[in-house]
């Protein structure tokens, strides 16, 4: 599952997308990064993403995942003999840091 092509959409400020990034190294993938401007967004971003119009988004053999989270959770189980693992393997563990994920999310970022 975890070939073909990869396509980042980002912008270097972005959280979001740096979290992303910085998996992609982790796991060693091969990936083409694309520089997003939000107030002039282009029409790349707004085919892969048209609802919520934002970064990242990354593009697998040209099909688009949204939302940081949902990326790196679908990076870890696409890509699970590359690399380390994302999340812990003990479910509880894992549960945690999904919630400090999101904590972090709702709370420091300030969606």
């Amino acid at each position: 599952m975890g070939e073909g092509e990869l396509k980042l959409l980002g912008m270097w400020a972005s959280p979001y997308a740096i979290r992303v990034r910085i998996v992609l190294n982790q796991k060693r993938l091969k990936y083409e990064y694309f520089e997003q401007d939000l107030r002039n967004k282009s029409e790349l971003l707004l085919k892969y993403n048209p609802i919520h119009k934002m970064v990242p988004v990354l593009i697998h053999n040209d099909r688009p995942i949204c939302e940081s989270l949902v990326i790196l959770q679908y990076i870890d189980e696409a890509w699970s003999e590359s690399g380390p693992s994302v999340l812990p393997t003990d479910s509880y563990e894992r549960a945690m840091a999904r919630f400090w994920a999101v904590y972090i999310d709702d709370k420091v970022f300030f969606n």
